[in-house]
């Protein structure tokens, strides 16, 4: 495992002590961040008309088509710092 992969699975971990709650925008970013950097490029159909929550995270991870793994993880661990300080 390489320290660039250790250190993202560790803010995986990391985010869950945040004290509050982060507003939707920021949630939709760490997912698609963290999706981006586990799985690569989005390719799932989209979610049904009706599923809003699915739609937004499909969205969010669509606009991140073509950026590699190593930087989606390195976005996460960025953003997951920011928000813990």
């Amino acid at each position: 495992m390489t320290d660039l992969r250790r250190e993202f699975d560790q803010a995986a971990k990391d985010i869950q002590r945040l004290a509050t709650r982060p507003d939707n925008d920021t949630l939709l970013k760490l997912y698609a961040l963290y999706k981006q950097g586990s799985e690569g490029d989005l390719k799932r159909a989209q979610p049904g008309f009706f599923d809003f929550v699915g739609t937004a995270k499909h969205e969010a991870w669509a606009q991140l088509n073509g950026v590699t793994e190593e930087e989606a993880m390195r976005r996460y661990i960025a953003l997951v710092h920011q928000l813990l300080a």
